[in-house]
């Protein structure tokens, strides 16, 4: 470990030498002080979190990625282009041990500017917050700068595959005379499962045929003894079922235990479609279980659909901003791991322009999953074939929908850690979800890299450098 040790420390030395740390520490903390100062929020706690959560984090993020890309590739490759490796590597010490060594120093120079960035950013939240008007604060310290997690109603997925499927074989039995090899079977099935979704999600208006309402129930799943006397607040998005609507639509909220006095209604409120609207409700709405129920009542002339994945959720506070902001930039620093163990693995066989390019291509290409979804998903590479009415795999097809599975199998893991997202909209990042990083970022997809470098670097001649392997 003190070999390991010792070339971390070198590197950093390296970064110091080079001016680099120095210049991306500036640019950090001007992007914290200077940014915000420069993008006037427009004096809502949602602006305000926008600028200095949101772009602050991002800019923060992209700024040390791409340097940690340009340290990692630059701090071997050049050491080996120009000789400096040589000296190292006649040492009794292994190539592995200079390899994790470099990785390491880059990871400890990336958490301590991180560290030091996060520190003035809660500052100045500090600072900027105490100039908001009351009820904007309101809104900031119990919507954003909280740690909240949400609970979600159970639908009957099962059971509405099940019916998709005895109404598929229902339709297919009277096509008996058709010839069912013109009919893509499984594009109806879905349409039929994507129709009793939409029944189940629909919520009519009030008639004299029809309640007009939507009720969930809920359950909390936690103790409800450590979230008494703490507001909860409704987290809803829905759509117009009329494609022409445009507007508003005037709805109510009922909230609490049915048949007891813990039972809140709202006033009529106006709501927007497609968009997503937080409601506050009471405390302490919920029975000894954590058992809560949720009414909407629709009172527009339109019906309303309330998606599966993202209709209806329940949040309630679950931590201090503190720590999860913490947890955060944890996780961002999982991810200067990967680009570190990147641009070493690249580095380790390739000259330094060279693997700063293939780094980048790399970088770019964790941005084009949609692309490569979209490809496997819908076959946009196949030949539509206007008499079969089917899609007909090409040469390209072949080639190119297995590689993109096998990327995707590899990046989709790993994308699923976005700590910005949920910093922004004060949802909890748990010490799971830290240690889930940790566990796929670092240790399987940046171990696999570094696997992979510490072997290119094994192999690779350096003149005068073959004392030690």
């Amino acid at each position: 470990m003190k070999k390991i040790l010792a070339i971390a420390w070198l590197t950093w030395k390296a970064a110091f030498r080079f001016k680099l740390a120095a210049v991306l520490l500036t640019l950090m903390i001007f992007t914290v002080v200077v940014l915000p100062v420069i993008i006037k929020d427009d004096g809502t706690a949602r602006g305000f979190v926008q600028i200095l959560l949101t772009y602050t984090l991002t800019v923060i993020a992209g700024l040390l990625g791409l340097c940690t890309l340009w340290i990692a590739c630059g701090t071997l490759a050049r050491d080996i282009e120009e000789c400096q490796i040589q000296l190292v590597a006649t040492k009794p010490i292994s190539r592995w041990q200079i390899w994790i060594g470099k990785w390491l120093g880059i990871i400890l120079l990336d958490t301590a500017i991180l560290t030091v960035t996060g520190i003035l950013l809660l500052g100045l939240f500090s600072w900027r917050a105490s100039k908001l008007d009351p009820k904007q604060q309101h809104i900031l310290f119990n919507e954003v700068l909280v740690a909240r997690q949400g609970v979600k109603p159970q639908y009957p997925i099962k059971e509405l595959e099940k019916q998709a499927q005895q109404l598929l074989k229902e339709r297919l039995s009277l096509l008996q005379h058709t010839n069912l090899d013109r009919i893509d079977i499984q594009s109806v099935r879905r349409e039929i499962l994507e129709q009793l979704k939409a029944d189940y999600q629909l919520v009519p208006p009030m008639t004299l045929s029809s309640p007009g309402y939507r009720r969930w129930d809920l359950n909390l799943g936690i103790n409800p003894a450590k979230i008494k006397g703490k507001p909860l607040y409704i987290r809803t998005k829905f759509y117009a079922g009329n494609a022409t609507f445009s507007g508003t639509v005037t709805a109510m909220w009922q909230v609490g235990v049915p048949g007891t006095a813990k039972v809140w209604r709202s006033e009529p409120m106006s709501l927007a479609p497609d968009t997503f609207h937080e409601i506050e409700i009471p405390p302490d709405l919920f029975d000894k279980n954590g058992d809560i129920t949720v009414v909407f009542i629709n009172l527009s002339d339109v019906p309303l659909i309330f998606p599966m994945e993202e209709g209806i959720e329940l949040l309630y506070p679950a931590g201090l901003f503190v720590w999860n902001f913490a947890r955060g930039l944890g996780i961002i620093i999982c991810w200067m791991a990967l680009l570190a163990a990147l641009g070493l693995a690249t580095a380790s066989y390739l000259s330094f322009p060279v693997a700063a390019f293939v780094a980048m291509a790399a970088l770019a290409l964790t941005f084009s999953t949609g692309i490569m979804s979209t490809a496997i998903s819908e076959g946009i590479l196949s030949k539509y074939d206007e008499q079969t009415h089917r899609f007909i795999p090409s040469i390209l097809d072949m080639i190119f929908i297995p590689l993109f599975k096998a990327i995707l199998a590899v990046i989709s893991p790993v994308k699923q850690f976005s700590p910005i997202d949920k910093l922004t909209t004060g949802r909890l990042i748990t010490w799971a979800e830290l240690a889930q990083a940790i566990l796929i970022v670092v240790a399987l997809v940046g171990g696999l890299l570094a696997a992979v470098g510490n072997y290119l670097f094994y192999k690779r001649e350096l003149a005068g450098g073959e004392a030690t392997k």
